[in-house]
């Protein structure tokens, strides 16, 4: 194994989530079959040690991993291997790992759980190898947008439909003076745009925002100048740790205690366990996956939460599972790994699996699943340290994305 792919990740870690280049588990007849052939080398790429290492990290591989397995662990006769790396928030670092493996590794394709400003520039270097990108965690609607490419699928949430699915309803509510703290990347704003643009078509005021650089302990300013501002709401524009510490901070001071009502433009199940239920109950949020929304999603939840700590799956993580189950039934389906082909494949059927039932693929490689608006729980109401959300509504997926006629992407344009 290259010492850099651990970019940073303890030897424990890796054991605990089955090592750094494994072939998946399979049955023993389909593995022998398979021991001759080329492996069919997949790379997951994401956060393992910083910030968002919770949201993607671990449990983004291991659900990558598990849908393999449970696929059988070989395509086409071939046995499936799964790469993982650390991008460590850093274009750069993210950016060279995916090239080397396109170039070097054979990687077909790459399950990106990255920041917005890696996974955007991941998608040029997969359509130009002709190789496939399935995104799980990356938030920017440019992926679907001005940046979309035919061999790029999103799978997960993005800024318009998380801020549509919030904004909307609290604007409805009587939310109508609006100001935005959001992280200073692509990622903090697009989420503050959209937001502005829904707080407008539903009636309200954008008042103004304020961009804090990634990864700051102490967000007291940012929060003074939010308080300033009289918004009667105060919307979060970031993720991961940047999140967690913007709740427990605006606990701490009083915020809305003093009439100001914070609304979670993007956040999730990870974050909303770090902040707790104290700081946090009674926000709400937009998410695309719920692990305890029924049947299904707690089999494979029991199922996660066995080898991760007893941690449930969050909605990237989720969608990493769904990305890779149905790039895999793609690979069979078109009898080959050909990017330009396996991706014809891939919008040609439809997404079914724990996390979505029959979700077609548009032209601009959004998976056109439904979203959902939850609460978070009050301490009193909550069974465990999992148990963090209550579904209030659901938003049927072709009012959740991006109207077709509205975005910038050019493959949803007639030719």
């Amino acid at each position: 194994m290259r010492q850099d792919a651990l970019q940073g990740i303890s030897r424990r870690l890796l054991l605990g989530t089955g090592g750094a280049l494994i072939p998946a588990l399979a049955s023993h007849r389909g593995l022998a079959q398979a021991t001759n052939a080329a492996p069919l080398k997949l790379g997951v790429l994401c956060d393992f040690s910083g910030l968002y290492a919770d949201d993607t990290g671990p449990g983004l591989l291991l659900s990558v991993q598990t849908a393999v397995q449970d696929f059988g662990g070989q395509v086409l006769g071939r046995p499936v291997t799964v790469l993982f790396a650390d991008d460590q928030n850093k274009p750069d670092v993210g950016t060279g790992i995916a090239r080397r493996w396109l170039d070097e590794d054979g990687v077909q394709a790459i399950v990106c759980g990255s920041a917005s400003s890696i996974t955007l520039a991941v998608t040029d270097l997969v359509r130009e190898r002709n190789r496939v990108l399935l995104i799980s965690g990356s938030l920017s609607s440019d992926l679907t947008g001005k940046a979309c490419k035919p061999s790029s699928f999103q799978f997960g949430i993005d800024t318009y439909a998380a801020t549509r699915a919030v904004v909307l309803p609290s604007v409805a509510e009587g939310l109508k003076t609006w100001f935005v703290i959001n992280v200073d990347y692509a990622y903090g704003h697009s989420l503050k745009q959209e937001t502005a643009n829904f707080v407008a078509k539903g009636g309200g005021t954008f008042l103004g925002s304020v961009a804090f650089p990634l990864n700051t302990a102490d967000l007291s300013s940012f929060l003074v100048q939010a308080q300033a501002s009289k918004a009667q709401a105060i919307g979060l524009a970031c993720g991961g740790n940047d999140w967690t510490n913007l709740v427990k901070q605006a606990h701490e001071f009083g915020i809305e205690q003093g009439g100001q009502t914070l609304i979670a433009l993007a956040s999730g199940f990870n974050e909303v366990a770090a902040a707790g239920l104290d700081a946090a109950q009674g926000m709400m949020l937009s998410t695309p996956f719920y692990w305890d929304a029924n049947d299904d999603t707690r089999a494979f939840a029991g199922r996660f939460m066995a080898r991760h700590k007893g941690v449930a799956p969050n909605w990237q993580q989720a969608c990493g599972y769904s990305a890779m189950n149905h790039y895999l039934k793609s690979v069979r389906a078109s009898g080959t790994t050909d990017g330009a082909e396996v991706a014809k494949a891939m919008r040609a059927s439809k997404v079914q699996d724990f996390t979505v039932d029959s979700a077609t693929i548009r032209a601009d490689g959004q998976v056109m699943r439904p979203t959902y608006l939850a609460q978070v729980k009050a301490p009193r109401d909550s069974r465990d340290r999992n148990d963090v959300f209550r579904i209030v509504s659901m938003t049927p997926p072709e009012e959740s994305w991006r109207p077709a006629a509205e975005s910038a992407c050019p493959l949803l344009r007639p030719t």
